[in-house]
């Protein structure tokens, strides 16, 4: 059944009357149910220094950390301040995890060799998760793939020309999880 069925109603009977004026105003008519399709509402929420941001799709959580961030340029070593994020990540699926796996997924801009940059990310996905294994997450399992420049969250071409702030928003690593119900 429609949410709206006088609105359906109401459509149908002027649709019907312009069509035919000489139509009742009392007449009965059959309305099929109305179905539109409804996409996944997706917020995601960025950090103030636009280093992290979280976005959530029923069940699945997704932290993103810019590897600004996490590493050096063309490093995949992480930074102190790397390590302090990923203690931050760390207690947050100890605290929310359903447990399960955790998949860790590296990301590069679409500068540099597409080999290069695949290798690249699978380092960095691998380093994140080697770090978050040494920490307390709780009972999960991680597991690391490098996607290259393949998945990017934004376009690295805006208009025909290099975007900055996009690429820098591609050279990321993606933290995967469900969370409790």
């Amino acid at each position: 059944m429609s949410p709206f069925p006088e609105l359906a109603l109401a459509a149908v009977m002027s649709i019907s009357t312009l069509a035919d004026p000489g139509t009742p105003q009392d007449a009965t008519y059959t309305v099929e149910d109305l179905v539109l399709p409804v996409e996944d509402i997706i917020a995601e929420v960025e950090s103030m220094d636009g280093a992290q941001s979280e976005s959530r799709t029923g069940e699945e959580v997704t932290v993103a950390l810019t590897s600004d961030v996490l590493f050096a340029v063309d490093r995949w070593v992480l930074t102190a301040k790397a390590r302090q994020r990923l203690g931050q990540v760390a207690a947050k699926i100890k605290a929310e995890s359903a447990g399960g796996v955790v998949k860790i997924q590296g990301h590069t801009d679409d500068q540099g060799a597409d080999a290069y940059n695949q290798a690249l990310s699978l380092r960095r996905a691998r380093a994140v998760q080697e770090a978050l294994g040494r920490l307390d997450a709780g009972a999960v399992t991680f597991e690391a793939a490098g996607f290259g420049e393949t998945k990017p969250k934004l376009p690295n071409l805006v208009d025909g020309r290099p975007s900055d702030h996009n690429r820098a928003k591609n050279r990321r690593v993606e933290i995967i999880f469900n969370v409790k119900e």
